[in-house]
């Protein structure tokens, strides 16, 4: 189905090869998973499979690389590669254009089928198999990043085309979600589809991946089953309202209130988001809270820093009514690091991406500030780097370092491992730990246990738009 043979690629604007003397056979029916750490190659080369390389990007390409015995370079373009190959990118938010979920899976029909009926027949299959009928009329924009993931692959299972690429698929997904993603990978193989997937977690793959590809370097560094790459590869996190080392939450002595949340209520149209939130923060502490995709983790932060206001409860950050105050000064005390670092990102390089915040402040050592965030999340020496070359990871930190050069009180990440391998993740936690040491409190959303339970002192469980759950960690730390 796939032949490549010494496939290297730089980027138009790289200094290194991003892809280096690859070479790789993929048969019709195979599901393959790549993996590896941030900034591997791996996202490249699902571009180079899918064609975007050579009919896109530019950059310079060498070697061989063919779909069904025809080199990729002999298609016409994407348009007629599109009929073979489906690719769900990492950024949900970069393929969800329409207006309606509905109209988003429709809209690549519209040219492949000739009956109204058939489209609206195969847009019902896919949203009935990734479960997410229910979101039919909702806007994209307004989904959580877990329900945006399932959308866009519904779009390319819509397309029934013989080869699906998927990068990052379960990496905004819940445990649930995760399940429920992988079988329906498992049911396109039964069916005789070619299924190559990207993913940093390796959770639930073991039964189902043909084989698995190591990258590192912009080279293959190990390739077979997954048995035989992973011998040791457990899987299973303890339930979290069954771990003994989660004890009911008790408000710590001599500390400060920073966040105080009373009955607070947030609809999107009918849809209640958060139904009642009452909580107290403290400062200093660091704070995980959990929950399945769409069950208000994001549009309780959210609050926190003025991107929303309650339609009804009260709501103090640092004194302030949340409320009424101006947003800009709910931002000086709140650094929000949003799941997608793409919706912070937009100037022209790393330098001036962290200097338009600085500049906004009045930092009167701003290029001493640069290089001191930029250390802190290991990105010294990318100054000059247009952020959307770096890695998915490295946009991450990059996001991070925009945070913490306006030291704010309470830095909020939401989903920040996602895009890191486990490595880079834990990197960025012990990063927040320092912070925390360092007076911060820090509140993170996240569906990632194994960081909630080993980094945060105190894990806030949420369900539909309620808080189900406050517990210390006796594994986490504590300020």
């Amino acid at each position: 189905m796939i032949l490549g043979s010494s496939l290297s690629y730089t980027y138009p604007v790289g200094t290194r090869p991003a892809l280096r003397e690859i070479t790789l056979s993929i048969d019709s029916g195979e599901l393959v998973l790549i993996t590896g750490p941030t900034a591997a190659g791996k996202t490249t080369l699902c571009y180079a499979l899918s064609g975007i390389l050579h009919h896109e990007l530019g950059g310079t390409l060498s070697g061989f690389l063919s779909l069904k015995n025809k080199p990729i370079g002999d298609y016409s373009g994407i348009a007629e590669l599109n009929r073979h190959i489906s690719m769900v990118f990492d950024d949900a938010d970069a393929q969800l254009i329409f207006t309606s979920v509905e109209e988003e899976l429709a809209s690549g029909l519209e040219t492949r089928m000739d009956s109204k009926q058939e489209i609206e027949d195969r847009v019902k299959e896919v949203m009935e198999i990734c479960g997410i009928s229910h979101l039919k009329e909702r806007p994209p924009y307004a989904l959580s990043g877990g329900q945006k993931q399932r959308v866009a692959l519904a779009a390319a299972l819509a397309m029934d085309t013989e080869v699906i690429i998927l990068d990052e698929p379960t990496s905004e997904l819940d445990v649930m979600a995760t399940g429920r993603i992988i079988e329906i990978l498992q049911d396109l193989k039964s069916k005789g589809k070619t299924i190559i997937i990207v993913d940093h977690s390796l959770e639930g793959y073991r039964n189902v991946a043909d084989r698995v590809i190591v990258m590192g370097e912009g080279m293959i560094k190990q390739e077979g089953t997954f048995d035989e790459i992973y011998p040791e590869q457990q899987g299973l996190m303890r339930a979290l309202y069954t771990d003994p080392d989660l004890i009911p939450y008790q408000h710590p002595e001599n500390s400060s209130e920073i966040v105080k949340i009373d009955s607070l209520f947030k609809k999107y149209g009918d849809i209640e988001a958060l139904s009642g939130v009452s909580l107290t923060l403290y400062e200093g502490e660091f704070i995980a809270i959990l929950g399945e995709n769409g069950s208000g983790k994001t549009t309780l932060v959210k609050h926190l820093n003025g991107l929303l206001r309650p339609d009804r409860g009260l709501i103090t950050v640092c004194s302030l009514d949340a409320a009424t105050v101006p947003v800009i000064e709910l931002v000086k005390e709140t650094g929000l690091v949003f799941q997608n670092p793409d919706t912070m990102l937009f100037a022209d390089s790393v330098r001036e991406e962290i200097l338009f915040g600085l500049e906004n402040i009045g930092d009167e050592n701003p290029y001493q500030t640069i290089s001191h965030v930029l250390s802190l999340v290991g990105l010294s020496g990318t100054e000059t780097t247009y952020p959307r070359h770096l890695s998915r990871g490295e946009r991450q930190r990059l996001a991070v370092a925009c945070i913490l050069a306006l030291k704010p009180r309470i830095i909020i990440l939401d989903e920040p491992t996602t895009g890191l391998d486990e490595k880079e993740s834990d990197r960025m936690m012990e990063l927040m730990l320092n912070l925390q040491k360092s007076g911060h409190t820090i509140i993170m959303v996240t569906h990632n246990m194994r960081i909630a339970e080993q980094y945060a002192g105190r894990i806030i469980a949420m369900e539909n738009g309620r808080v189900i759950g406050d517990y210390h960690n006796l594994r986490g730390h504590t300020s």
